[in-house]
């Protein structure tokens, strides 16, 4: 479990203009090493390269990356585009924070600004017969990395800001905060049960209204061990917080520093994020398949394959059958309400039962994946026959046929 502070640097370095800072950087610091490997020579190199045959070749990538750039952004930009019109935007954050895209858009902008600080130093004779070798092999390099780049770049487009693509990047995120949460069973508290927050506790209220992006729990066991108080943490990340609801409930003496102090554990923001959210990331998949099975679109594949997502991530919940164990605990001050197996089943599978009701194949789709995930672990046999009793309630009330209906019968009585 990260803290907030390494949650903020992990958050900012997924930012493109983080990334293309540093290429930047390097490519202007690249081109001004010639000048001090020039200067630490014992003396002049025996290859002579003219300044004419130097600037040539950085006249020919400064104009190039330049267009190249231009041309990259247009189409990252439509891809961001795509994403949001054909799937859904709230998967466009993952294209955004694609690390090869990032990478392509700083090497690019970063060769144009090694050629251009090039120019000026050749223009200016910055550099002398050794130094102007020496910028030659680098700026080799630097066309071999150019080279690299675009047959990188242009593997990439080919499937880049696809609905296969942009499932895959969901599943990805959403995979991994699940596991981190099977880890760590509340976040390393103790379980906290709905009807145990002792009757002397006081809430703590938030002062904006917005969603909890992240909980360090680490900062509230420091913090209550520091003031020996007792934390009820009534809100999971991703809920959605305002004044008139608690963040939490606390035993202890307390002051305005603390509740500030407590209230600086929680980072609130106006958007959900992956990161501590596995739920976020089963909506944004439902909404996905949603989006699939509308009238406008009409692409039932896409909703089955989310189905079959759905348990493989789900198939790693096998290990999460009684959180809060005595030997999972390292913040025994601060108590945390761990997550719901039938939250998770409402937040991909209901969608899906309910905009897929009147299609016969997502209808055995749906009850086959319920059938699957009761035989991996008996924890799923609840929720799965709840959610198949509605999914069938669903699909009675919009089939059309009564073949079709009975056929969902069948397959739903067997689970």
């Amino acid at each position: 479990m990260i803290s907030k502070w390494q949650w903020l640097w992990a958050q900012l370095s997924r930012t493109l203009w983080v990334r293309a800072s540093l290429y930047v950087v390097f490519s202007i610091g690249a081109a001004l090493l010639a000048v001090l490997v020039e200067r630490m020579l014992p003396g002049p190199l025996p290859i002579d390269i003219g300044a004419d045959a130097v600037e040539r070749i950085l006249d020919i990538l400064a104009s190039s990356m330049l267009a190249v750039t231009t041309f990259s952004l247009s189409v990252m930009v439509a891809a961001y585009s795509a994403a949001t019109s054909e799937v859904t935007p709230r998967a466009t954050r993952l294209l955004m924070q694609d690390t090869t895209t990032q990478n392509v858009l700083g090497t690019f902008i970063g060769s144009f600004l090694y050629s251009l600080v090039g120019l000026i130093a050749l223009s200016t004779q910055v550099y002398g017969e050794s130094g102007r070798v020496i910028m030659f092999g680098m700026t080799m390099l630097v066309v071999a990395l150019i080279v690299i780049t675009m047959l990188r770049w242009i593997e990439h487009l080919s499937h880049f800001g696809r609905v296969g693509d942009t499932t895959s990047r969901v599943e990805e995120v959403a995979a991994r905060a699940l596991n981190d949460r099977i880890n760590n069973p509340c976040l390393g508290a103790r379980a906290l049960q709905e009807d145990s927050i002792p009757a002397d506790a006081r809430p703590l209220y938030p002062e904006h209204s917005k969603y909890v992006q992240h909980l360090d729990v680490a900062a509230l066991a420091e913090c209550a061990e520091e003031r020996d108080l007792e934390l009820y943490v009534v809100v999971l990340p991703g809920g959605f917080v305002h004044p008139a609801a608690p963040l939490l409930w606390l035993r202890g003496e307390q002051d305005e520093d603390c509740d500030q102090e407590l209230r600086d554990c929680f980072t609130l923001g106006e958007l959900r994020s992956f990161d501590q959210d596995p739920r976020f990331g089963f909506s944004v998949l439902s909404e996905i398949a949603s989006r699939a099975l509308s009238p406008a679109v009409n692409d039932p594949g896409t909703a089955i394959d989310i189905l079959g997502r759905g348990v493989r991530m789900l198939s790693a919940w096998t290990d999460y059958e009684q959180p809060g164990q005595a030997d999972e605990v390292r913040y025994p001050r601060v108590w945390l309400m761990p997550l719901k197996l039938d939250d998770l089943f409402d937040d991909l599978f209901g969608p899906i039962a309910r905009d897929g009701a009147a299609r016969i194949d997502v209808q055995l789709r749906l009850h086959k994946a319920m059938q699957a995930l009761t035989a991996l672990a008996p924890v799923f046999a609840g929720p799965a026959q709840r959610l198949g009793r509605e999914a069938l309630a669903l699909a009675e009330h919009a089939m059309v046929l009564e073949l079709d209906k009975e056929r969902v019968r069948k397959l739903a009585a067997s689970a």
